[in-house]
């Protein structure tokens, strides 16, 4: 096994021990309730936390639970993650299919040079 099979062969280990994740960004923002009466009608709105991810090339916007913050923090990092592993796995990938075919082109050579 050359060196990049086992890295390789170690990023798809990593890769299955991967929890839970979501894709999207998440982010703190301003929100108006709506209530005249309300600290936010007088300018000063409310936070909430909303997660943000495209579908077919449109942006859509989920609300994140103030309970549900920390979790849904963790699961975006873990994407993240994710992302970086799958770059590792295809960098060794084409290392190996770079690292094939100088090696099959001597193979061949050696055996034009001693026919059967």
């Amino acid at each position: 096994m050359s060196r990049f099979e086992a890295r390789r062969k170690a990023k798809l280990r990593e890769l299955g021990r991967v929890g839970p994740f979501v894709v999207g960004s998440l982010s703190r923002v301003k929100r108006r309730c709506g209530n005249p009466w309300c600290r936010c009608a007088r300018g000063e709105p409310h936070f909430a936390y909303a997660l943000s991810f495209k579908i077919r090339g449109k942006t859509k916007t989920v609300h994140v639970p103030k309970d549900m913050v920390k979790e849904v923090q963790a699961w975006v990092r873990q994407y993240r993650r994710v992302k970086q592993l799958l770059q590792a796995i295809s960098r060794q990938s084409l290392a190996i299919i770079h690292r094939h075919v100088p090696a099959s082109r001597a193979v061949r050579r050696y055996e034009r040079s001693f026919p059967s």
